[in-house]
């Protein structure tokens, strides 16, 4: 009792003063940001252990394979030549975009992802010696006899991919040869845009192409292959000598000993898949993996509404504070993260901080920060609404009784509003699973990224995309269920 009336008495007083509450707030946000300096540190130019990002959509340069190892003449080759050169790496999977801002924010050491190497990319990487010539061509569905060279492309549209030399070769003739592009941030998406029929052709790397054609995708190859740039394994401008220096000298060794060639071939040499697509045979091969997205999706989901629980009580209580201030502070923490997109919050929080302030941090804790914020504003406002459901007279009631305004809030007025909040608060829980799907920007393999990881090897995308959307339904309905119980029991 003893215990419990002093952790009273210390929550009482740091409402009771603005100012020490503002501290705990802040306590409390300190802390979570604190969780991020605990990410393991990058290795020094001379360590054993190097942070390296790709996209590990790009097959056949980085993808999962069915046992969920990350696989691909990238990923082959940037681990046979870390075991060449006597140092460790440790694979970030990120899309394209975003694993270039992770070496820009210094989260990652180098990227691999099939990169090429261009005049405005060298003003902010340094790039290694190139290691793959590619070239671009164009392709189209196997039943289209209408497209076959660029000029039948006037008046159409063209799928590209963000960031690719593909999209930069479309870019400079679509003009003489009158059509439109539309960008896509991964090759699958791409790909799937055609097949749709909202587009009619692709422009990509002649070796994703020709993997994807491997996979029986139902895309054929219409026009040579275009002279391409190289790619290049690539770090932060001026720093990370050492590991570019490593990276050369791993190549030329793996190039003479004839490594090299073997591992290109691997990937690129005849021969069509012969894995069972069927939507069973998707289900059976893909479950083990995608339940492990599934368990990320829940713990992010479990973690941050608990978090954001917290701080929905804490600045919600300061939304119906008597103090002009504190009610300002909850005011403009709810129009900040209701105000602003949960994407722009993940890319601000996960690399936009760590670059401003000089540290690292991991993409789970960001993850969880970010969603944390988010929803700590929209449970704030339920936390408001429900405490002014309940009828006014209820605190006039306890006052007049002598009760003091914290005993009361405490006693009489959260009990009657916990009730009304419930619906809302497993709504919130609701919501927040499913916006766990947008932290795969930066690289959080869930649900929906352990999916676009899956479509990446298999270009299974309706299949693919009906399992996983099985599972949300399944595990929302569930909770639904449940919420529906707990609240009639409540009632009673």
């Amino acid at each position: 009792m003893r215990a419990e009336s002093a952790s009273g008495e210390g929550i009482a007083g740091a409402i009771r003063s603005p100012q020490r509450l503002i501290a705990a707030v802040v306590a409390l946000l300190i802390g979570l940001f604190g969780a991020a300096m605990l990410a393991p540190p990058h290795a020094a130019a001379d360590g054993e252990t190097y942070v390296v990002a790709t996209d590990i959509t790009f097959a056949p340069f980085e993808f999962q394979d069915v046992d969920g190892k990350f696989v691909g003449i990238d990923i082959d080759l940037i681990n046979e030549i870390a075991a060449n050169q006597k140092f460790n790496v440790t694979i970030k999977p990120l899309g394209f975009d975003a694993a270039l801002q992770a070496v820009q924010a210094n989260q990652a050491d180098g990227v691999i992802a099939g990169m090429s190497i261009t005049d405005e990319r060298k003003k902010v990487f340094d790039f290694s010696d190139p290691y793959f010539e590619s070239g671009v061509q164009m392709a189209v569905l196997d039943s289209n006899e209408d497209i076959k060279s660029y000029e039948d492309l006037r008046g159409k549209r063209v799928a590209v991919k963000n960031g690719t030399q593909g999209a930069e070769f479309a870019e400079s003739i679509k003009d003489k040869y009158g059509f439109s592009t539309v960008y896509f941030a991964d090759s699958a998406s791409m790909f799937e845009e055609v097949k749709t029929g909202n587009s009619q052709a692709v422009f990509e790397d002649y070796p994703v192409l020709n993997y994807n054609i491997q996979q029986g995708s139902g895309f054929k190859t219409v026009t040579p292959k275009e002279k391409g740039a190289s790619y290049g394994f690539a770090v932060n401008k001026g720093r990370n000598a050492e590991l570019l220096k490593k990276f050369n000298a791993g190549l030329k060794e793996l190039k003479e000993s004839g490594r090299y060639d073997e591992i290109v071939e691997t990937y690129l040499g005849e021969g069509a898949t012969d894995a069972d697509n069927s939507f069973i045979g998707l289900l059976k091969s893909t479950f083990p993996i995608l339940m492990v997205g599934l368990k990320m999706t829940l713990i992010l989901t479990v973690v941050s509404i608990a978090i954001a629980l917290v701080l929905g009580i804490i600045f919600g209580l300061m939304r119906v504070s008597r103090s002009i201030l504190l009610r300002a502070v909850g005011t403009t923490f709810v129009d900040i993260f209701r105000g602003t997109p949960l994407l722009v919050q993940a890319f601000f929080i996960y690399f936009g901080i760590p670059a401003a302030l000089g540290f690292q941090m991991s993409a789970l804790t960001a993850g969880i920060i970010t969603l944390s914020l988010n929803a700590g504003a929209y449970m704030t406002e339920i936390v408001r609404g429900g405490i002014q459901s309940v009828d006014k007279g209820q605190m006039e009631a306890a006052r007049s009784l002598g009760i003091g305004y914290l005993p009361t809030m405490r006693r009489v007025i959260l009990p009657q509003a916990i009730r009304t909040m419930i619906p809302s608060y497993i709504n919130q829980f609701v919501i927040t699973l499913k916006d766990t799907s947008i932290l795969s920007v930066i690289g959080i393999a869930e649900l929906t990224q352990t999916g676009r990881i899956i479509i990446a090897r298999n270009f299974q995308s309706f299949y693919m995309w009906l399992i996983i959307g099985i599972i949300y339904f399944v595990v929302i309905m569930a909770l639904t269920k449940f919420s529906d119980r707990l609240e009639k029991r409540l009632v009673k």
